[in-house]
């Protein structure tokens, strides 16, 4: 479903939910001196709400820095697969045609193989590594006559050794950036006693004003939610990193 479908569907739902028990409360509710309890009632609501709100834009931050940084490592990693390549251009022998070869295959695992299960969450293939341990091993055991080869041999051990971290930032982002159950527990109770509890407490509005009050409120919490939601994965949802970095180191091989 497309992402702003299933937003809009969130939000007017939950703007629907709102409205419902507003109107309830201010059509069979106990109403006599409610409007006496606003000040009390406003100031719970500015801490709760307040809290509400800093526990919300601290997730969202978070999970926005999340996404930038997984991206971020994806196109180090990609670079830094050319790098080695070009580097091992210099070795003699075979070394080189073996390292731009293993170069390729671990792109392509990574783009067609890696991708999708980052997406899904589903469990990585080994073959990643085993290709970036054999692009080391080749490396290692290329000869190196002369400063030139032997500086070109060793920064492609450094190009490959920054691979290796990217990567391994990278898979770390895609196990770990999800939000955990006691915080989701918090947010969405907080949201339920933020936009229906601590509203309905409010008396002296006409019941219109007080249904529209209530549901935007809930509209707007619930449209918070739905973007906590889609960035928890960085590889997935709306805001999903996708494997273009790789994309461009295979054209760079090719």
């Amino acid at each position: 479903m497309n992402i702003f479908v299933a937003g809009g569907l969130w939000v007017a739902g939950a703007a629907f939910v709102g409205g419902v028990i507003a109107y309830l409360v201010r059509r069979f509710g106990w109403d006599e001196g409610r409007p006496d309890n606003n000040d009390a009632a406003g100031q719970v609501f500015t801490i709760v709400g307040g809290l509400h709100a800093v526990l919300v834009a601290f997730v969202l931050i978070s999970l926005f820095d999340s996404v930038g940084a997984a991206g971020d490592e994806a196109q180090s990693e990609a670079d830094s697969l050319v790098a080695a390549t070009w580097a091992a251009d210099a070795l003699p022998g075979d070394a080189k045609d073996r390292v731009h070869q293993l170069a390729v295959a671990y792109a392509q695992t990574v783009e067609q193989q890696e991708w999708p299960r980052l997406e899904d969450g589903g469990e990585l293939p080994a073959a990643g590594w085993t290709q970036l341990d054999q692009m080391r091993q080749a490396v290692a055991a290329a000869p190196a006559d002369g400063d030139w080869e032997i500086d070109r041999k060793t920064e492609a051990s450094n190009q490959l050794w920054s691979v290796y971290q990217a990567r391994q930032q990278r898979l770390a982002h895609s196990g770990g950036g999800g939000v955990g159950a006691v915080v989701w527990f918090a947010l969405i109770l907080g949201s339920l006693i933020t936009a229906i509890l601590l509203p309905n407490l409010f008396g002296g509005t006409r019941p219109a004003a007080h249904v529209v009050i209530v549901s935007t409120l809930a509209g707007t919490i619930t449209l918070l939610l739905f973007a906590i939601y889609q960035l928890q994965n960085p590889f997935s949802g709306g805001a999903k990193v996708p494997a273009e970095a790789f994309t461009a180191a295979l054209e760079r091989l090719a």
